[in-house]
């Protein structure tokens, strides 16, 4: 079942894409390293995983948590950047919710006009690599506290 809410904590299945690669330059930025390292416990790999919510169910679990202040903290803009509200999440490598996971967090830029079905994930790995997904395979993001 896609889209669900387990004991209060959202589940999105997402589908694996690839974009334009521009997350990479900003990810490398000195300070984005280190002010997500603080905030995170982890220094994340200098480039985000996109992913799209993998059906409806999904697409309004994302509506869902983005409404819910409760759910993120803001990422404060620097030197002309815009604000990003981080989500805490555990990523797995499938909807079984198998062993093979990892902490992880989702970036929103709070800039006009983002597409509301992207979801750019950073996590202390490269997720494709770690995980072995490409485009069109499915992962499991799990919303923690």
């Amino acid at each position: 079942m896609s889209g669900i809410v387990v004991g209060a904590l959202p589940i999105i299945n997402g589908i694996v894409f690839s974009d334009l690669g521009q997350a990479s330059n900003f990810m490398a930025l000195d300070w984005v390293q280190k002010t997500l390292s603080e905030c995170l416990g982890f220094a994340p790999f200098p480039a985000t995983l996109n992913v799209r919510p993998a059906d409806r169910d999904d697409a309004a679990t994302w509506e869902s948590v983005q409404n819910d202040a409760s759910r993120y903290f803001l990422m404060p803009s620097h030197g002309g950047s815009c604000n990003a509200r981080i989500f805490r999440i555990e990523i797995y490598a499938s909807a079984r919710k198998s062993e093979r996971k990892t902490a992880g967090a989702i970036l929103l830029p709070e800039v006009e006009k983002y597409p509301k079905n992207k979801i750019e994930i950073v996590a202390p790995t490269r997720l494709k690599e770690t995980f072995g997904v490409s485009d069109g395979d499915q992962i499991t993001l799990e919303f923690i506290n």
